[in-house]
């Protein structure tokens, strides 16, 4: 009895050993972790607040700037005539020589009379003798001895006799060839001795006073063309001219959806010419426009091309904006606030309602000055 006993509680002791050193150890690993909690919440940094990001802007003030379409185009004469000849015959000798400047009515060239005299005195004498005829009956019917009807035979004769003495007059005149208007004899299209038929080319004539823009304007751009607006042309040797719009069609070309539009240019001493190409500029209108480096521009995701602005509140504003000009200091833009702060660096960083940071751009006044005149 006294073994068993004494196994019993050798047994109860061992056990209550385990679970102190359980306890210990339990409390050691509560002790540990604990520590180690307060260490990373007394090491864990706070959240910060995101911070504005940093632009660069410039104070932009709008100006008005005229509104200009640039197109390309041909400059023709007012007038470019083919002489024809009125009668036939055999070119007998020129006038005048290619380059000629003739006014209107000038003799140009001369035809062969060939046998128009004779047939002139022939004409003639058949009048006088109709003419004696008629007064012969005339006097007789007075008398009651010709009637009504042979004295009206004769008055036909008369004017058919007439008739054919003014038509051979006529084809004598003919026979000289006369400019119909004053201009430049630009080619010969018959020499010496060619014989030409009636309604044949003689010469052709071509008038530069004044000369004549033709230009082709965009559907999309033809309702700010009218008559009467001024232009300014560009002749590929550099010289330049003023003119003013005369003609807008109103029926577009069937090919390209263009519509022609003529501008007329003085050329009264005739030293600018025809038949060249030359770039034309028709101020339309005037609007008020922000001048800017193509670099401040940006695109949206919906393809829009506008420029990020910074408002009152330091946020982000997108503006679109439509091209007015270029130029080779930058580009004029409308859609902006008369005044306005421009992004010009950071734009691409940045969003439409985001607050930002705005800071001058170095070297940039603080306000560009408001200028008055209408930039040309």
């Amino acid at each position: 009895m006294e073994d068993g006993e004494s196994g019993t509680s050798g047994g109860r002791r061992l056990h209550g050993r385990w679970l102190a050193a359980a306890g210990i150890l339990l409390l050691a690993i509560v002790w540990i972790v604990s520590g180690v909690v307060m260490r990373e919440d007394e090491t864990a940094p706070e959240p910060r607040e995101a911070q504005p990001m940093t632009v660069a802007v410039v104070w932009q003030e709008a100006v008005p700037v005229e509104r200009i379409l640039n197109l390309q185009g041909r400059v023709d004469p007012d007038q470019r005539v083919r002489v024809r000849a009125e009668t036939a015959g055999q070119v007998a000798d020129w006038a005048v020589d290619r380059g000629a400047e003739v006014s209107t009515d000038d003799l140009l060239a001369r035809l062969r009379m060939d046998d128009r005299e004779a047939r002139l005195r022939q004409a003639i004498a058949r009048e006088r003798g109709a003419e004696s005829d008629y007064e012969a009956t005339r006097r007789l019917h007075d008398q009651g001895h010709a009637s009504r009807t042979e004295l009206e035979a004769r008055e036909a004769e008369r004017e058919a006799a007439r008739a054919e003495r003014e038509a051979v007059e006529l084809d004598i005149r003919n026979t000289q060839v006369r400019a119909p208007l004053a201009g430049i004899v630009h080619q010969r299209l018959a020499e010496r001795g060619d014989f030409v038929g009636r309604g044949d080319p003689v010469a052709e004539i071509v008038d530069n006073d004044p000369l004549v823009a033709v230009v082709q304007v965009p559907q999309h751009q033809i309702a700010r063309v009218h008559t009467g607006l001024p232009a300014r042309i560009r002749f590929l040797d550099g010289r330049r001219a003023e003119g003013e719009v005369r003609f807008v069609s109103r029926l577009a070309e069937p090919g390209t959806r263009t519509f022609r539009v003529e501008v007329e240019i003085p050329n009264p001493d005739g030293e600018l010419p025809s038949g060249i190409s030359a770039g034309v500029e028709i101020p339309t209108d005037s609007v008020p426009a922000h001048r800017l480096s193509p670099a401040v521009m940006a695109l949206e995701d919906d393809g829009r091309i506008g420029v990020k602005t910074v408002d009152d509140e330091d946020r982000v504003v997108f503006h679109p904006v439509e091209v007015v000009r270029t130029g080779p200091d930058g580009v004029w833009v409308t859609g902006l606030p008369e005044l306005a702060r421009v992004i010009t660096v950071g734009q691409g960083f940045v969003s439409a309602g985001e607050r930002v940071r705005p800071q001058p751009q170095e070297d940039a006044p603080a306000r560009v000055p408001r200028v008055p005149e209408v930039i040309r």
